[in-house]
């Protein structure tokens, strides 16, 4: 049985398209939802780590609303945002989530704000199903 689930978002239309199918399975199962967003973080010598994306407290804001959202349509609802510094991208940081919150399904979408980088070093959505413990959902763009 699924008592917890991890909603990867990283604040892309294609993540969006995670939240109905997230939250029409925790209503089905009483599961909770663990969002986490991972903030990806670039080594600067000076100041430390400084955010990849120029708009990621814009992201974060959004994604904030969206686990209000949840929030209050009754589903027990809460965010972990993680930073890393880590070169091989996110599907790490979510999996230590997803192990520490002993997670029974992961969801995600098909394609996130990483495309080039996804091209070189495999997305998110393709890793995930290699590291995780539990089951992977990846939800497909929407139709055009």
């Amino acid at each position: 049985m699924i008592k917890r689930i991890v909603l990867a978002l990283d604040g892309s239309p294609e993540s969006e398209q995670c939240l109905s199918v997230a939250d029409e399975l925790a209503r089905a199962t009483g599961a909770a939802i663990t969002v986490v967003h991972v903030r990806e973080m670039m080594l600067a010598p000076v100041v430390g780590g400084v955010p990849r994306r120029i708009d990621e407290d814009e992201l974060e804001t959004r994604i904030r609303g969206q686990v209000a959202s949840l929030s209050a349509s009754g589903i027990n609802t809460e965010l972990q945002i993680v930073a890393s510094t880590y070169a091989g991208g996110p599907a790490h940081e979510i999996v230590e989530v997803a192990n520490a919150i002993d997670a029974g399904l992961i969801i995600t979408g098909s394609r996130g704000l990483g495309m080039i980088k996804g091209l070189l070093v495999g997305s998110v959505a393709h890793r995930l199903p290699y590291l995780a413990t539990c089951p992977v959902l990846i939800v497909p763009p929407a139709a055009s």
